[in-house]
């Protein structure tokens, strides 16, 4: 998962749980006849209706940042490579082999060159379009 994967993610498990709370505090339609009443509705902090419209725009505004945050997180999760399974990626993968094991004689592959004559170096041989 990538970073903006992730912070999508926390953000969207923040905003389901704050409209679950919201739609908690909010009072169903029942209510309103008791209020009609005057059953203490008057002694809220924004009043009889202001509290009513502030927590429906507020899930309002939640459920559509819920929504952004459900279409990230499906762009996102679409985004992901394809995994191939252990037997294909083992036929594209050119096979190692192991280092010999140490103190083990060279095989003829890395035979070492041939040491010139007199103890010198062995002569380079021209390059290519030289005479």
């Amino acid at each position: 998962m990538t970073t903006i994967h992730t912070l999508v993610l926390v953000l969207h498990v923040l905003v389901g749980a704050m409209i679950v709370g919201l739609v908690l505090v909010q009072r169903g339609k029942g209510a309103e006849a008791g209020a009609a009443f005057g059953a203490g509705a008057s002694a809220t902090v924004f009043g009889a209706k202001g509290s009513a419209n502030f927590l429906s725009r507020s899930t309002a505004v939640l459920a559509t940042v819920f929504f952004a945050t459900s279409l990230g997180l499906a762009y996102l999760g679409g985004q992901r490579p394809v995994v191939q399974s252990l037997i294909q990626q083992n036929e594209t993968t050119p096979a190692v082999q192991p280092a010999p094991p140490t103190g083990a004689a060279p095989t003829p592959q890395e035979s070492p060159a041939p040491a010139a004559e007199g103890g010198g170096a062995a002569p380079e041989p021209a390059p290519a379009g030289s005479k």
